[in-house]
């Protein structure tokens, strides 16, 4: 999901990754060679600080995450950050082709109650067109993703107490499938990466990378 998209581009951006065992940050690098990581770090939470992906503990969670910056001796201070947990929802729905954005969240809006179980003015909602419709001609395949406000709400406020301009609040699970269409390999470590290091720690950060490969969309 998109929250306050800047269309500036960037060099140079973060994944956030906060789970129930703790902080995992990638910097991540671009230039017309490809992209680099430049740091990663990983940062334990105190004890039931998130549970379920619900952050529960909201000053704990800060001070790991400025702490996690602080180790990793960055410069990026725009960031993407996941949602998770049950109150995500993500379903594939139909609409008819031709209708632009405003028309599609009229309609999405119109229609929220048959696919999210939350009162709309406490959901966030974002959408993208996936392509025709192989069942019905006139129709285009929607992918509606939809979260408590609150969950949104509460990252950026983390991401604020460490000093972070939130750029992208997406889905952990699109984050994942992102990072996993990525060939690891060709992302050239920078001066302070050991690219030994790196290639064995990579898969285990491919939430947070595939946030930051989020910031650079668009």
């Amino acid at each position: 999901m998109k929250n306050g998209f800047f269309r500036r581009k960037l060099d140079v951006a973060l994944g956030v990754d906060i789970n129930d065992q703790g902080i995992k940050l990638v910097e991540l690098g671009r230039s017309a060679q490809g992209f680099s990581i430049q740091g990663y770090v990983t940062q334990v939470l105190p004890a039931h600080a998130v549970v379920d992906g619900t952050l529960l503990d909201l000053e704990g969670v800060g001070r790991a995450l400025h702490q996690a910056l602080s180790r990793l001796h960055g410069c990026a201070r725009q960031a993407a950050v996941a949602v998770s947990g049950p109150s995500v929802i993500t379903q594939v729905i139909e609409l008819d082709a031709g209708l632009g954005d405003e028309e599609m969240t009229w309609q999405i809006q119109m229609e929220a109650d048959q696919y999210i179980p939350y009162p709309l003015d406490e959901v966030a909602i974002d959408f993208q067109v996936r392509g025709p419709s192989p069942q019905e001609a006139g129709r285009v395949e929607v992918l509606l993703a939809a979260c408590l406000r609150e969950q949104v709400e509460v990252r950026e406020a983390v991401l604020g107490l460490a000093g972070l301009v939130t750029r992208v609040v997406d889905v952990e699970a699109f984050a994942l499938e992102r990072a996993c269409r990525q060939d690891f390999a060709s992302f050239t470590p920078g001066h302070r990466v050991d690219g030994a290091q790196w290639a064995a720690d990579a898969h285990g950060m491919g939430v947070a990378c595939g946030l930051a490969l989020r910031s650079f969309a668009g």
